[in-house]
Formats: C-alpha cells, structure tokens, sequence
C-alpha cells in the first residue's frame, strides 16, 4: 500500500472531523478509540483497519465512502 492512499485518507478524516468542530479526543471517544490513534491516522502513520474505518466513519456520522472516496486516483 503506498503512503498516498495513507495520506490522502488521514487528510480525508481530519477534513470531516474539523467539518464537525470535533478535536481528536473527541473523535476519538466517539469511536472509541484512543486519541493518538487518530492523530497517527491523520499523519499517515498508522495502515487503518476496514473495522476501525467504519468505526471513524459512524462516530463522523459519514457513509464509509465518504472518507474513501477519490482515494485511489
């Protein structure tokens, strides 16, 4: 998996949660994870699961496609 689709993802997730006023502690509780899980998705850092995809996705109240979409150009 290159780092573009990592990338492009974690700008995907940081755009819709600022859409939502969210800090990343609070995205993080939502989908019950930790917060500097979602600081690393953000980064690039860290290869994201499909589960905890849909995870961040429900607690950003987004279809999954919505956080994937455009990422494979």
């Amino acid at each position: 998996m290159s780092n573009r689709v990592l990338k492009m993802f974690g700008q995907r997730v940081r755009e819709e949660r600022l859409k939502r006023g969210l800090s990343q502690e609070a995205l993080a509780e939502k989908a019950g994870m930790h917060r500097t899980y979602i600081g690393m998705i953000e980064r690039a850092e860290k290869n994201v699961t499909l589960i905890n995809i849909e995870k961040i996705a429900h607690a950003l109240d987004v279809e999954i496609v919505v956080l994937l979409k455009g990422i494979n150009r």
